[in-house]
């Protein structure tokens, strides 16, 4: 099974590495030894009950925690206080909330960072995100503030203005929960499109429909650690543990 965990698709260019991560929350140890490679271009999807590291592992990737034992390498840096800058450069990242700022419009919200943290011109700001929020169906609220959008309105939003940074790996973070039923729908249809685009993505969910269609692995987490990892078919149709398995049946027929 490690050999499965540390290695991506053979001949592929890995852009995510993890190497024996461990993270505690005081007394609390809430990843223990994870090691993962995700390949450039892979789409995978990081599932499990409530607690079991998922969402601390992914705000590890781009230093949003910190993690206090092994290894993280992004594009071949590893991460570090010198290197998160570098890091974050090429990671975006969808979180649960929109994190919108009320005060700014849409097509504000898009324009900041790339002004801020790239030195972009105002004109080329406004022409990227106008082109962002166009590929994720928004255009036409560009001007609108965050309050007049809908819940799903506004993840949309979030996702255009993590893309006008141009990352090379985006990261996703149960994208979907905060959204009332009938606006899940257009999220994950907006991420399927990214994930048709080629975007390297990580995505934490429980969208069990999203990841048979779109992940190339699922890794599955359990206290801490990885349980099972592999392709979704097989991990859906014939999980290797128990645990899994009861999972899997709760998820889906909630």
């Amino acid at each position: 099974m490690q050999a499965e965990i540390t290695a991506g698709a053979a001949g592929r260019e890995a852009v995510i590495a993890l190497d024996g991560l461990n993270k505690w929350f005081g007394a609390m140890h809430v990843l223990k030894d994870v090691s993962l490679t995700i390949d450039k271009g892979e789409k995978v999807v990081i599932c499990g009950p409530s607690g079991s590291g998922k969402s601390t592992l992914i705000r590890c990737i781009n230093g949003l925690e910190q993690h206090q034992g092994g290894q993280i390498s992004v594009e071949g840096v590893e991460l570090g206080p010198k290197t998160l800058s570098q890091v974050r450069r090429e990671v975006g990242m969808v979180f649960q909330s929109f994190n919108l700022f009320p005060h700014l419009t849409i097509k504000e919200n898009c324009m900041l960072a790339p002004m801020e943290a790239r030195g972009v011109s105002r004109g080329d700001a406004e022409e990227r995100s106008m082109d962002y929020l166009r590929r994720v169906h928004i255009a036409e609220h560009a001007h609108k503030y965050p309050s007049q959008l809908s819940g799903g309105q506004q993840q949309r939003a979030a996702i255009a203005r993590a893309l006008c940074m141009q990352p090379r790996i985006m990261l996703f973070d149960e994208p979907t929960s905060a959204l009332d039923p009938e606006m899940i729908s257009e999220v994950l249809d907006t991420m399927i499109e990214l994930a048709a685009s080629g975007m390297t993505m990580v995505c934490v969910t429980h969208e069990m429909g999203f990841a048979q269609k779109v992940a190339d692995r699922m890794v599955f987490m359990d206290q801490g650690a990885i349980a099972e990892i592999g392709p979704p078919e097989r991990l859906f149709h014939s999980p290797s543990s128990e645990r899994l398995a009861l999972f899997l049946k709760r998820i889906l027929t909630h």
